[in-house]
């Protein structure tokens, strides 16, 4: 199986995909991949923790001999999903968790459409998303945090489209609703 877990900048979906990568019942049985990007590292981040940061061309020359299963541009930069690594834990029989955008998403369930289970991951209120952001991204320029609000109403849209959608307003909560739905996916 592969899980997609999407939503809006500041929704906790990464997060969230931490936590259920640590949990003892899960741990054995995902994956979690890690993203190409081409923005630049956030205080504290580490080149292939959270993500494989690269060049704008080296992102491009992957794209161009099909090394990126999915890929999206936001807010100027490039993100994109190994394939190599993706088909390798699929091989394995592991399942894999993807935190994607509304595009990757889409991109994801259309390669794999038997086998994807997407969730949207919702913040409590608009407002509660707004504080997020801001925290989060205290490096980072007010006019980026404005896009990024305005991304993120759009995204709140799609949340119908997809198979779940969990409210990410109490942490243990959200990850306890999306370990149930993993779970019930995988014994189906």
């Amino acid at each position: 199986m592969i899980f997609v877990i999407s939503g809006p900048s500041g929704s906790g979906k990464t997060t969230l995909r931490k936590e259920l990568v640590k949990d003892k019942e899960l741990k054995p049985r995902l994956a979690n991949s890690i993203s190409f990007t081409t923005r630049p590292k956030r205080l504290g981040e580490q080149n292939g923790k959270g993500y494989f940061f690269i060049s704008e061309e080296e992102f491009k020359k992957k794209l161009k001999v099909k090394k990126i299963l999915e890929w999206t541009e936001y807010l100027g930069y490039y993100y994109g999903t190994p394939k190599d690594f993706a088909e390798t834990q699929l091989k394995k029989r592991k399942h894999l968790i993807l935190c994607l955008d509304l595009k990757g998403a889409a991109r994801i369930k259309q390669l794999y459409p038997k086998n994807t289970v997407t969730v949207f991951i919702l913040p409590p209120s608009f407002d509660t998303l707004g504080d997020r952001i801001g925290r989060r991204c205290k490096q980072t320029r007010q006019q980026e945090i404005a896009q990024r609000l305005r991304l993120a109403k759009k995204e709140l849209l799609a949340a119908s489209k997809f198979d779940y959608s969990v409210v990410n307003e109490n942490l243990a909560q959200a990850v306890k609703d999306l370990k149930y739905i993993i779970l019930k996916e995988i014994a189906r």
